[in-house]
């Protein structure tokens, strides 16, 4: 690439640090700026990483930490909500052969990764900074931020997350809604029996599973539908867990025993959007969650954030010509595959709301993650 160019990356999670690497590797100069002081280092429990996402943390130089701090599987159990055990399936490796089908590992130590290998690239970073104003020509965009400064950047990405800011201020109308249900996670030490996910329906819950996230760790969850946030009150969430929970056999006593700390339980409403048409406006640019979300019945959120971010810093480097048509590019080369995983992930959902009975959900799934086998 010829000409010396600049990009700003808004938002350090999985999209916004992925593109920030795979850029600056390629010698272009990068701003990350991330509103939260602390880069979201310690937020969240645990996260499931499908072959797919491996693949993507591979090409970002970091599938060694990962491999090391995660705990890799190759399978999913159904249980009954006693605890029997009712059928146990091979994952698809829907990164290729040469990774495992799924890695668990603990969010706040992936994000870490991400970060050391942000900061290794040499980008420039601002935390605690938004930014407040985009002012965009055909060539560039002029950025204000909150601590008053003010650039000038050849390209803005976009990847500030589900409540995206910058989608609403570049005009996309799309937001977040609200699909029914929500989820109840929890960190809690591993027992000796679990070695994969297990899920099992039914019961008090809509999904009561667990995922292992290391030697001595797995992450918990229980699906229910939604309520009003106002009526569960932050220190009431330990107990509102383990009312879950405790109806549930096998090894769920054992981790039920140590839902105990209600600062260490997250409630989160189930949520939906795909930005349609394209996930770009003059010269900024949507990725990850700011463009498309889902229900986590598929565990894909991370990985399609992830992907995004390949694709678009492919585009990017591969080209001289940074226009419309590039982007649009990304859109209909993203579209194809990250539309139906949204759409398979808020079906499986709504079978559930529905009390749907015959519904295919192996067959959805097998075809959907069919799909992720092939490159993004």
């Amino acid at each position: 690439m010829s000409e010396a160019r600049e990009v700003l990356v808004i938002g350090g999670g999985a999209a916004g640090n992925a593109v920030t690497v795979l850029l600056r590797r390629a010698g272009i100069a990068v701003d990350l700026v991330e509103a939260k002081d602390d880069w979201n280092a310690t937020a969240g429990s645990g996260i499931t990483l499908q072959g797919n996402a491996l693949r993507v943390l591979r090409e970002l130089g970091v599938w060694e930490q990962v491999e090391a701090s995660g705990y890799g599987f190759g399978s999913v159990g159904i249980t009954a909500p006693d605890g029997t055990v009712l059928h146990v399936q091979d994952d698809l490796r829907t990164g290729g052969d040469d990774l495992p089908a799924t890695v668990g590992m603990q969010r706040p130590r992936l994000q870490r990764i991400l970060i050391d290998a942000v900061r290794a690239s040499g980008a420039s970073v601002r935390l605690g900074t938004r930014a407040e104003s985009l002012d965009q020509d055909e060539d560039g965009v002029r950025v204000r931020f909150t601590d008053g400064s003010a650039h000038r950047y050849d390209l803005v990405v976009a990847a500030d997350g589900l409540g995206s800011a910058t989608r609403a201020a570049i005009g996309v109308s799309e937001r977040p809604e609200p699909t029914g249900m929500a989820i109840w996670r929890v960190a809690a030490p591993r027992p000796a029996g679990v070695t994969r996910t297990d899920l099992a329906y039914g019961g008090p819950a809509y999904i009561a599973g667990y995922c292992p996230t290391g030697p001595d760790t797995l992450y918990a969850y229980v699906v229910e539908a939604n309520r009003d946030r106002a009526a569960v009150p932050p220190e009431s969430y330990a107990d509102e867990m383990r009312r879950l929970t405790r109806h549930y056999g096998g090894n769920w006593p054992e981790i039920t025993a140590h839902i105990t700390d209600p600062a260490r339980v997250n409630y989160t409403w189930f949520d939906r959007m795909l930005v349609e048409g394209s996930w770009h406006r003059g010269r900024v640019v949507l990725a990850g969650d700011a463009a498309h979300c889902c229900p986590p019945t598929l565990a894909q959120g991370a990985a399609l954030s992830l992907e995004d971010a390949w694709v678009l810093a492919q585009l990017l480097t591969a080209s001289g010509t940074w226009d419309d048509a590039l982007f649009q590019a990304y859109y209909e080369r993203r579209i194809a595959r990250v539309r139906p995983v949204v759409e398979a992930s808020v079906r499986l959902g709504q079978w559930q709301l529905d009390g749907v009975r015959d519904a295919d959900v192996p067959g959805l799934m097998s075809r959907t993650m069919t799909l992720l086998r092939e490159l993004p």
